[in-house]
């Protein structure tokens, strides 16, 4: 039997707020156990919640980020389950009227062996904003459990799709894509180590061909765009043979265990009225208006979709590479800088593309902390495009800008890579190197166009690799046709 994967996922984004969602404690990441859990957070008796404009201002920017509804009324409710890390018993979310409504976001789902690349429109469901819980921390006293509410009402917006993936790959495109999105927009700062972005997948398989549904299992907390890979593959695979030995899956929450690659449930899955939704009697209907919005609006960076075409009409960049800058916001803003500041667009771009992201990547770093800055690139690109230095040069120099070792003309002085462009010297060579290597010259002139590649070799060899190379492609084909 041949079967389909279905694939939806849910999305916790935290917030970029100073302060929790429903008081005026820390959001600070990384204080010590306990430190941030203000009267509210630990849900003392006649403490009442006051809502975060700031959050309400960041789920907006993400609704017209996907061209969402955003309903003028959504309203806060209670989500009731009972856990140690839950002090008030209940958790403040939204669920039948959430501040974002229906969405779409459009994925590249990149080549694999078997396709090409394609793109795919993902539905969002709707976005909602909730306060996190706290989290049990185990082994910090031997046999024993501890809780830290230092997390418990931290601001969330809940992101989620329609079942509209049909494989893993299309879902970590989604996800990749999203976290891209979120942090273009400023509304989160996208680190997954620290829990910032974590996904829910929920996962069923069903007979291809067929429209109903397979029973889900919701993958938990993965904070990772492998693991999710990988925990999507096992999951698909795991439910596949089971269902072909005669068995019947569970709904349930599943955990991913990144040491085995492997699955396993962790509890079964609760249904929506389950927890008892209803409206918070603390919290007023959220009003949002069409002066919130244009406010919002006008505080919104151009979106990634956009700038791609600009890059295409004004710097007659690819759609490839236009779509590479624009993976994220800050490689973005470092090619732009990079232009502005004298380099050739084409140029600039397979630069940040190629040294400069081959560098960072080895060295796990962002571009924010590139120690080459996008004005140095500039003015290694010019020493290039005016002749001072060849491309074999610039590497050299490249690599010791990186290094810390000086200004770009500085370090072309000192290690002595100034090309060589006089005609006069360069026809000295060229001479030198015709007189020694009659034979090559014989092949060339017998029709051997390998031999003329031979001879320029000699030649830049000769030169030491200061030669200027279009002149002495010019001046040796002059020198041989004479």
């Amino acid at each position: 039997m041949q079967w389909e994967v279905v694939i939806g996922l849910e999305t916790h984004v935290q917030l970029q707020t100073k302060s929790k969602q429903f008081s005026g404690a820390s959001t600070t990441y990384g204080a010590a156990p306990n430190t941030q859990a203000c009267e509210v957070s630990i849900a003392l008796p006649g403490v009442l919640p006051v809502l975060n404009k700031q959050a309400v201002d960041c789920a907006i920017k993400f609704g017209l980020a996907i061209d969402a509804d955003i309903p003028p009324i959504s309203v806060f409710s209670r989500k009731n389950y009972f856990y140690p890390d839950l002090p008030k018993g209940y958790q403040i979310s939204q669920f039948e009227l959430p501040v974002v409504g229906k969405g779409t976001v459009t994925i590249l789902v990149p080549a694999s062996k078997n396709t090409e690349a394609y793109e795919k429109v993902i539905n969002i469901t709707r976005a909602h904003l909730e306060e996190d819980a706290g989290k049990s921390v185990h082994g910090a006293v031997e046999g024993m459990s501890g809780i830290d509410l230092n997390r418990a009402g931290t601001p969330l917006l809940e992101i989620v799709t329609e079942p509209d993936m049909r494989s893993a790959a299309e879902a970590v495109a989604y996800a990749k894509k999203l976290h891209e999105l979120v942090q273009w927009i400023g509304i989160c700062d996208g680190n997954m180590q620290e829990g910032s972005f974590r996904c829910d997948v929920n996962v069923s398989v069903r007979p291809k061909g067929t429209e109903k549904f397979g029973t889900r299992r919701e993958i938990k907390n993965l904070n990772s765009f492998k693991f999710m890979l990988q925990a999507i593959e096992y999951e698909t695979q795991w439910q596949i043979e089971t269902l072909e030995d005669g068995g019947t899956i569970q709904q349930a929450t599943v955990l991913f265990n990144p040491d085995t690659g492997e699955t396993r449930a962790m509890r079964s899955k609760e249904e929506a009225n389950d927890y008892r939704y209803f409206p918070d009697p603390d919290l007023l209907p959220l009003a949002v208006t069409a002066a919130d919005k244009a406010r919002v609006m006008a505080d919104m960076p151009m979106l990634p979709q956009a700038l791609q075409a600009q890059f295409v009409r004004d710097y007659a960049l690819s759609s490839y590479d236009a779509n590479a800058l624009t993976s994220s916001k800050a490689i973005a803003d470092y090619f732009i800088a990079t232009v502005q500041a004298g380099a050739e667009p084409k140029q600039a771009a397979n630069w940040v593309m190629g040294a400069v992201s081959a560098k960072l990547n080895a060295e796990e770093k962002s571009i924010l902390d590139s120690p080459l800055s996008a004005t140095q690139l500039a003015a290694l690109l010019k020493r290039i495009s005016d002749g001072t230095i060849s491309n074999n040069a610039a590497k050299q120099v490249f690599e010791a800008m990186w290094a810390g070792e000086g200004e770009v003309d500085a370090i072309i002085d000192a290690k002595g890579l100034k090309q060589v462009s006089d005609t006069g010297a360069i026809a000295a060579i060229i001479d030198g190197v015709l007189a020694a290597n009659p034979a090559m010259v014989a092949e060339f002139k017998a029709g051997k166009e390998k031999a003329f590649n031979a001879l320029v070799g000699q030649c830049m060899k000769a030169s030491q690799g200061k030669a200027n190379p279009a002149q002495v492609n010019e001046l040796l084909k002059q020198k041989l046709s004479a």
